[in-house]
């Protein structure tokens, strides 16, 4: 059973692209910044290069941008549980990050509200207050971690939930769901096909129907970690 009332957690999953198409379009300056960068990750000196390697900018917050924030609240009403869905997606980053944040901030006004996401803690959550702050945006109370003390962060994370103190280990949401007997969210399509799917078949709608079975996932695998029964498929609704 959860320490946490499960209709005061939202569960969220964001998608992520490059700036540019590809590393031919982006401006001379940024090149430079990003070949800088590039050469750290690159692993294979032989073979990778900063432009190959492009297509993975989006998951660094100063090269990348949000094109899709999917949210999960598990209603406590009736006699079984229900998921809610709501998705905030666009081109125009800016309008995505305001109504996802007023969403949320209507939501938490209540106070003693969460969030929970898969690896959250090390690439949602600090990428959404990177992304804020260089849109010019304030930080939601629920995401602004300034004077808090650890006890008082209202993050979850469930990879977190899964190590255990072991903080070496990392386990990719496809994987703990397979070994938890959950239904994968990659069947279709999965990180690595992002940059693909919106910036060449330019198809938006399948990137939010892929990060709404993400958020899915990581609530199934909240409830498995505190021993709480699955939502069934047909209690999931989408806003």
């Amino acid at each position: 059973m959860s320490i946490y009332p499960l209709h005061n957690i939202l569960f969220l999953d964001i998608e992520t692209v490059p700036q540019y198409d590809s590393f031919a379009n982006v401006p001379e300056e940024w090149k430079k910044l990003w070949t800088k960068k590039a050469e750290l990750i690159i692993r294979d000196k032989e073979n990778d290069t900063p432009e190959s390697i492009y297509h993975r900018a989006g998951i660094y917050s100063e090269f990348g941008r949000i094109i899709c924030v999917s949210c999960g609240i598990i209603s406590a009403t009736g006699p079984e549980k229900k998921l809610i869905l709501k998705s905030f997606f666009g081109e125009d980053e800016k309008r995505v990050l305001t109504e996802f944040c007023d969403m949320l901030s209507r939501w938490s006004a209540d106070g003693n509200r969460y969030l929970c996401a898969h690896n959250g803690k090390d690439f949602d959550f600090p990428y959404l207050c990177r992304r804020l702050i260089i849109n010019g945006m304030p930080l939601p109370a629920l995401l602004n971690l300034a004077g808090k003390k650890p006890w008082e962060i209202p993050h979850l994370d469930t990879m977190d939930m899964w190590k255990f103190g072991d903080y070496k280990h990392f386990t990719s949401l496809d994987l703990l769901a397979q070994v938890l007997g959950i239904p994968t969210p990659k069947d279709e399509m999965d990180g690595s096909m992002v940059h693909e799917v919106y910036w060449k078949e330019k198809d938006l709608s399948k990137i939010v129907h892929y990060c709404q079975k993400d958020v899915i996932t990581a609530a199934q695998i909240f409830l498995r970690l505190n021993n709480e029964p699955l939502i069934p498929s047909d209690q999931v609704e989408i806003k």
